[in-house]
């Protein structure tokens, strides 16, 4: 009896060990589980539904935390609900999996110039232009973020001119 317990526990033990495939996966090797979850999450995105695409990337995550895709869409949903901060972080979670990526140092300086830290999604674009050496639509399209944030701040600053404030000093008789 105690020696099947035993051996039924090292079965158990060498059984979650990871297999020689799992440590020899490329790093573009995505799980097929993941994959089809992430398709999911973008068909209900296209459809509106962001609430549901959310949960559908979260669940490609879970079956495959090395898909830069996934993270990149769950980035994307978070500047569409206007969570620029979550955005960011999210598209450096995918640069930390792939330095180079394009769609997510664009997308981490689009989300850098709405919270607008400009000179930071400055610093993106020129990395982008490093890796994109032709003419990139998402390198135009940081560009373009960039140049609305920008003159979004300086109308916002003509806008509020300060009113000055007159100040009376009047005599108060002070007793001693």
């Amino acid at each position: 009896m105690r020696v099947g317990f035993l051996a039924l526990s090292a079965g158990l033990i060498l059984a979650s060990l990871p297999t020689a495939s799992d440590a020899q996966r490329a790093d573009n090797d995505i799980f097929p589980r993941s994959i089809a979850l992430q398709q999911e999450g973008h068909k209900a995105q296209d459809a509106g539904d962001l609430d549901t695409a959310i949960g559908f990337y979260e669940s490609a995550l879970a079956a495959d935390p090395r898909n830069r895709s996934a993270i990149i869409a769950l980035a994307q949903v978070a500047r569409a609900q206007g969570l620029p901060g979550k955005a960011i972080g999210l598209y450096r979670e995918a640069l930390v999996l792939e330095p180079n990526d394009i769609v997510a140092l664009t997308g981490q300086g689009e989300a850098l110039a709405d919270k607008g830290a400009l000179e930071l999604a400055r610093e993106k674009l020129a990395e982008a232009q490093r890796v994109c050496s032709d003419k990139c639509p998402q390198v135009a399209a940081l560009e373009k973020t960039i140049a609305s944030s920008a003159s979004k701040r300086v109308v916002a600053a003509e806008v509020l001119v300060p009113k000055p404030v007159v100040a009376t000093v009047g005599t108060t008789s002070s007793k001693n």
